[in-house]
This record gives structure tokens, sequence and C-alpha cells, in this order.
């Protein structure tokens, strides 16, 4: 501390491996697909399932989000470089998928995890709004890693500010105080995980009333998303003067639907776990078989 703001220099890289740094930013986002991976190996064991339901379902997860990210980065905030780019025919393709070189979009993971998630409730012919309800508990304690991972790096800070835990960002030529919106988005995302794992793990309302913990999910991590993106800098230079930028404007749609399946599932009738398909038990009972 210096004066009434933190001086933050803190060097993004974690360790060396010969010539290979690894980031922060890098290990923070493994620690999270790991902790996942504990969580719902967890709630399969809680709830008696196959499983083998772990290991592909965090396999779907964690390609999904990935992949999700990237394209997301590329396609809400990079797209002339990507996909306006004047020499299409000749564009690298692999740029797309190339992460170390940064830009990875927390909208477009959302996305990506909703489309993994559909195809892995296929396969094990799972109620797509059962796995959405489980992973939505998981998600936000993710999040919140990631975003000490951004802080790490000293990126996707906010506005100039005089309050006493203002930031000053060494490495990026930062000489004033601003928000450490990531801090606030962390913290925004911790309060939402205890909140849901205390419904999941508490209530009854993951067995009898589906959707409703993914419903509030949407809402509430979008808000606490949407809220934070106010007191952002740009991340893109095409963003300034924008009444909305681009981080508020993808957590809208997020928002809404939140809303409208809350709203569904909370009128819906209560559903009896029984009706969980047979497929799944059958494999359990094969498996003890042998």
């Amino acid at each position: 501390m210096r004066g009434l703001f933190v001086m933050w220099d803190v060097e993004p890289v974690a360790f060396s491996l010969g010539s290979l740094d690894i980031a922060w930013y890098g290990v923070l986002w493994a620690v999270a697909l790991l902790v996942a991976l504990w969580i719902f190996a967890r709630m399969v064991r809680r709830e008696g399932l196959d499983p083998r339901l772990v290991d592909s379902g965090f396999l779907y997860g964690v390609l999904a989000t990935i992949i999700g990210a990237r394209l997301g980065h590329c396609l809400f905030y990079e797209p002339g470089e990507y996909f306006l780019h004047p020499f299409m025919a000749e564009f690298p393709w692999i740029k797309l998928l190339d992460i170390r070189g940064g830009g990875l979009a927390s909208h477009g993971a959302a996305i990506g995890l909703l489309v993994g998630l559909w195809l892995f409730a296929r396969k094990w012919k799972l109620p797509y709004v059962w796995i959405l309800d489980r992973v939505a508990v998981m998600v936000p304690l993710c999040g919140a890693l990631v975003r000490f991972g951004n802080l790490m790096n000293s990126e996707i800070y906010g506005d100039p500010t005089t309050l006493p835990w203002g930031f000053v960002f060494v490495r990026n030529g930062e000489t004033m105080p601003m928000h450490p919106t990531q801090i606030y988005e962390a913290l925004g995302y911790l309060a939402i995980f205890f909140l849901l794992a205390h419904l999941y793990w508490r209530t009854k309302l993951a067995q009898e009333k589906r959707g409703v913990i993914f419903g509030l999910f949407l809402v509430l991590l979008f808000a606490v998303r949407f809220a934070v993106e106010s007191i952002k800098l740009p991340q893109e230079a095409w963003e300034q003067g924008m009444a909305l930028n681009m981080g508020q404007i993808l957590s809208l749609p997020f928002i809404v639907a939140g809303g409208a399946i809350l709203w569904w599932a909370v009128r819906r009738p209560v559903q009896p776990y029984s009706d969980m398909p047979r497929a799944t038990n059958v494999l359990k009972n094969t498996n003890k078989k042998r």
C-alpha cells in the first residue's frame, strides 16, 4: 500500500518450464477446471449416477468452454482481425485457436458451454435442464478464479477512482488508481456460488424444480457482469462513446433468458427424481454385474 491506493506490479508469469512461461492466468484457468471436475464428481456420486458421467461431462464441458471463449473473443471483440480480414483466402485460420496469443471472452465461453452440455445431455439421454442446473452451481466459482487471473495479468480493469482500494496497474504504465473490477466481479461471482451451492446441497430445488437454479444463475451472474461493465475501461477502441459496451450488450440476452427460464421453472409442477432416464441406471447395473 502507498497512500490511499494499491500499487499493483505483480509478475504475471507463475513459473517457467524451460523456454515456456506459464502465466498465473493459465494456472487459475486450470484450477477452475479441476474444481469444476471435483464438484461435478461429488454431485454424480451424491445422486447415485453412473460415474462415467464425470469424465464424459468434463471432456464436453472443457472443450466447449475453451473453444467458445476463444471464438467469442474473435467474433465479438476483433471481428475485423479474424472474420472480416481482407485476405481471408490466405488467412492462417489456426490463429483462431491460438489461446496463447490472447483473447478469451466469457460470453463466448457461456455459449460454447451451453452447446457442449446439450451434446453431452443427448449422448447420455439426460434432461438438458438437469445438467444445466448442476453446472450452474460450479460456473460462478470458476468465473471468480478466472477473474483473479485477469488481475494477475493487470487487464480488464476499471475507470479511475479516488476510493482507497483503487489499484495503480504499474505494468500497464498507469499512474492513477483504477477500479479493480476483476475483484468486484470475482466477489460477486463467489456470492452467487455460495447461494446456488446452498440451494443445491441444502434444498430440493434441483430435484423437484428443475430450471430454477439455472435461471437464477443467468439472472444474477450476468446482472453482476452488466453492473461491473459500467465502470470498466473499454476493451477495444471502437467501444469508445457507446452507451452500452459490448460486455453489457452481450449480457442483456442472458439476463432476459434467465428471467424467462426462472418464470417457467417456478410455474412447472414438482418433478420427481424418478423420471431420470433409465439408461443411466442400466449402465450402473451393468457395471455392477462385471
